[in-house]
């Protein structure tokens, strides 16, 4: 049953892995993007979490 809480993806269609296979687009990892759509929502928020915990450190370096 949906109640509203759908995890949606973070993917921007903007696909280009770096060096350690993470999209430069949403900043998941390969494995996390392969998981996504087995994910339950809460492995989602684990994943989207962790995205943007690699998207703030990203814009550190710049």
């Amino acid at each position: 049953m949906d109640n509203g809480s759908n995890v949606e993806s973070p993917c921007v269609r903007n696909c280009c892995l770096d060096q350690n296979d993470i999209c430069l687009g949403c900043f998941r990892s390969i494995s996390e993007i392969i998981a996504w759509g087995e994910s339950s929502q809460d492995q989602r928020k684990v994943i989207l979490a962790n995205a943007n915990k690699r998207s703030r450190r990203s814009l550190d370096k710049d």
